[in-house]
């Protein structure tokens, strides 16, 4: 196996995955197909909807089919060229209970039907279970993922170590941490489809993030059930590589309609907000009076599309480094979406680790949301660790930022200093010029043309969140620095009075003097 990381932005990546049927891309969504219930053919996934692979369960095959997928191969059997995973039956167990097979039989089975990536019988840890049995599904999943190296036949399949433990972040870590000791070649965060189904977005943060944090980063996480489109970037954006479902099918089967935005019942719409080859050549009314059977297959192809094509969009932002942006337009669609992201400030040191500092476009700051963001988290961390002031600079002109980027190249931070010049009556070698701006805080006049400071878009009026912690910013470079006289341009017409407050109770705190110029008597002058 090899997987080539070859894009990435926030923690997401485009890779390419080696498999002994050829090779894949990722972010890769696995639709579930079942021989039994199946409306769209396997062969059509690939042709019909771009898609490259598919996973199917091993447990059902070897339980309804028995020896025929051994006989013909697993390829031949679904009439499939592309790549097959095979999921080892843990899902039944967490709906009935158990399975009638073994881990070892589910090993030699999954060997026999030749597939290219083949899951171990794991225990799946479930949503509302004591922690106790939690820590129990982690200890034997662990005992089953030994046994595997010990029992498997062969080198070229690809094997899946799922991680457990639920809501219990102790033993995801736990059980995340012991299965990065054995040498799986794709992991996957087990038990998350109560998560979803519950529309727990924050836990499901929580669960991603934690298995993230110990598990190789250079090897791909699948997320088990994630087959809805809406939730397809806050995945990719945690890292997640692979997400398979059956949603697509089962929605249909319930006359509900996917979109990029949510689900719809197919008896409430009036227009269809697609335009894919299902919806462009008919109306919901239409479709609703086609025999069950039609009915089922048209919805199952249409929100194979919509999967298909919040994929591709996915893919594009990664390239274009604008994922944040799709995010934080995708999360609005629902208040629990919301919530997540609102989560990962609690992971911003971990996330900006790992994602890009540099890329090839600027950003689009929208509200506080967005401070989280690798990118910000990353100027602040490398404003505190790495820059150091002037030495022969003991005045500090604080000036807002501008329209024009880098701003100091405005016309107006051109006249605005040389009036200053007068009104200070200072040596201009020991003034020291900054700017405060949203969503940076406090940018050095020397750093002013430093991606992303020059690179970005900022919408006005600023939320009070943005606000704050633009001023905290200023105030925490004043608190580290020697200025002995901070001159503050206050800016009323773009800024509250927030700036002002801090740098007035920053600068009494630390002895220092504050000269105050609103910048509307400048303008006057000018």
């Amino acid at each position: 196996m090899s997987f080539e990381i070859k894009e990435k932005d926030v923690l997401a990546r485009i890779g390419r995955l080696k498999t002994k049927s050829g090779r894949v891309e990722t972010p890769l969504f696995f639709p579930v197909i079942n021989p039994n219930i199946q409306s769209i053919s396997p062969n059509r996934i690939a042709t019909d909807f771009g898609l490259d692979a598919l996973i199917t369960n091993a447990h059902i095959l070897k339980k309804r089919f028995r020896n025929q997928p051994v006989e013909k191969g697993l390829h031949k059997f679904l009439d499939f060229d592309g790549v097959i995973m095979t999921d080892s039956g843990a899902y039944q167990i967490l709906v009935y209970g158990d399975v009638e097979t073994s881990p070892e039989e589910i090993v030699e089975y999954q060997e026999l039907v030749d597939t290219d990536i083949a899951t171990i019988l794991d225990i799946p840890t479930g949503w509302k279970v004591t922690k106790a049995y939690a820590e129990q599904t982690v200890t034997e999943t662990l005992k089953r993922a030994r046994q595997l190296f010990k029992i498997k036949t062969r080198d070229d399949i690809l094997w899946v170590g799922p991680v457990q433990g639920g809501k219990h972040l102790d033993l995801v870590a736990k059980s995340a941490a012991e299965m990065s000791k054995l040498p799986f070649q794709i992991y996957a965060l087990g038990s998350p489809t109560e998560v979803m189904e519950n529309y727990r977005f924050d836990v499901l943060v929580d669960m991603i993030m934690t298995v993230k944090m110990y598990l190789p980063m250079d090897k791909p996480l699948h997320l088990f059930g994630a087959g809805h489109p809406f939730m397809f970037a806050l995945a990719v954006a945690l890292g997640c590589d692979f997400f398979d479902s059956a949603a697509y099918a089962i929605y249909a089967r319930e006359n509900r309609y996917m979109t990029e935005n949510g689900t719809h019942r197919l008896g409430e719409l009036d227009y269809f907000p697609c335009t894919c080859p299902k919806c462009a050549q008919t109306t919901p009314k239409q479709t609703l009076e086609l025999p069950q059977n039609e009915r089922e297959t048209f919805l199952a192809e249409h929100n194979l599309y919509v999967c298909a094509a919040e994929l591709k969009r996915i893919k594009q932002a990664i390239r274009d480094g604008r994922l944040w942006e799709h995010l934080e337009m995708r999360v609005h669609v629902h208040p629990a979406l919301l919530q997540a992201v609102k989560k990962l400030a609690e992971y911003q040191d971990f996330i900006e680790k790992y994602a890009p500092s540099v890329k090839d476009s600027g950003l689009f700051f929208f509200n506080s949301i967005g401070l989280t963001r690798p990118e910000i988290v990353h100027y602040r961390k490398m404003l505190k660790q790495r820059y150091t002031k002037p030495k022969q600079n003991t005045t500090l002109l604080l000036m807002p930022q501008t329209p024009k980027k880098p701003f100091h190249k405005s016309k107006e931070y051109k006249q605005i200093k040389k009036l200053l010049k007068k009104e200070l009556e200072e040596d201009p070698n020991k003034v020291h010029v900054c700017f405060y701006a949203a969503p940076f805080g406090i940018i050095p006049r020397e750093l002013d043309e430093v991606y992303p400071l020059s690179q970005h878009e900022t919408a006005l009026p600023l939320d009070k969140e943005t606000t704050e912690y633009v001023a905290n910013q200023i105030a925490e470079y004043i608190n580290r620095t020697d200025y002995k006289t901070i001159v503050l341009l206050n800016d009323l017409q773009n800024w509250d009075e927030t700036i002002q407050c801090t740098i007035k109770k920053t600068c009494k705190q630390k002895q220092v003097r504050l000269k105050t110029i609103n910048t509307t008597r400048l303008h006057h002058k000018l």
